[in-house]
């Protein structure tokens, strides 16, 4: 069957093995001093490694392979000496609503959480937007925008504005921004637009604002590599947002 699945660029790969403990299934190991896919029915495809690979070797394809197998993945596990995970509730075929099932993605992980209380009713107005401009989306914008020129670029990873109440006021507000999900997104596309970006928009500073989970920090890699790439001396700031909306990175 084609479907997405984890791709190891073997010439990239240095076997540094970052990779391997962030994948809850086991399906990376090292072999001959480069990360492999042990079995192709051990890879779910969503990519919780992407953001682990120093050299940008891991990427998402789509191609002929295997059906994921959750059966095969305990029995692999259990091989390994680790214990059943419970994996299905992580990809939604379990039943349970406690505060978060066990295994899968850490990023697709099920979790349910009570919201902060919240704060007293303001007499102000409605709260006023920040945007300044369209498109947002990476793969939309074009480089040469005037919005660009001599701003502060934003690069949001989409679930940020969903956790992080005050996204516009404490991050958009005076700035151009992207969105992008480098699990959902091809991050070596992101890589090439965004050193495009750098080297001809005339941008003064660069924020990265990521999700705590490990496959979010893909999107951090590509703003980085394009930034050295770029041969540009840019300001550049990360900061991580929790799933339950606090800032625990600056």
């Amino acid at each position: 069957m084609i479907r997405k699945i984890v791709n190891i660029d073997q010439e990239k790969c240095d076997g540094c093995g970052l990779c391997v403990p962030s994948c809850a299934e086991g399906a990376i190991k090292i072999v001959n001093g480069k990360a492999q896919i042990a079995a192709d029915n051990l890879c779910d495809g969503l990519g919780a490694c992407l953001g682990e690979c120093p050299q940008d070797a891991i990427t998402i394809i789509e191609r002929d392979a295997d059906e994921f197998d959750e059966v095969a993945v305990e029995k692999h596990l259990q091989a390994q000496g680790a214990p059943a995970h419970g994996h299905a509730h992580a990809h939604g075929h379990g039943h349970g609503h406690g505060h978060g099932h066990g295994g899968g993605c850490p990023g697709s992980r099920v979790q349910s959480f009570a919201p902060a209380p919240a704060a007293p009713a303001q007499p102000a107005g409605a709260v006023q937007s920040q945007l300044a401009q369209w498109p947002v989306q990476l793969h939309l914008v074009p480089v040469t925008a005037p919005y660009f020129k001599g701003a502060e670029l934003l690069i949001t990873a989409d679930c940020v504005p969903f956790a992080y109440a005050n996204y516009h006021q404490d991050f958009l507000a005076g700035k151009a921004v992207v969105v992008g999900c480098p699990k959902l997104d091809d991050n070596n596309a992101y890589l090439q637009k965004l050193t495009e970006l750098f080297r001809v928009s005339g941008i003064t500073g660069i924020t990265v604002l990521r999700m705590e989970v490990p496959c979010c920090g893909g999107i951090v890699m590509a703003a980085r590599q394009a930034l050295a790439a770029s041969g540009m001396e840019i300001p550049f700031r990360e900061v991580t947002i929790s799933i339950r909306g606090e800032i625990i990175e600056r």
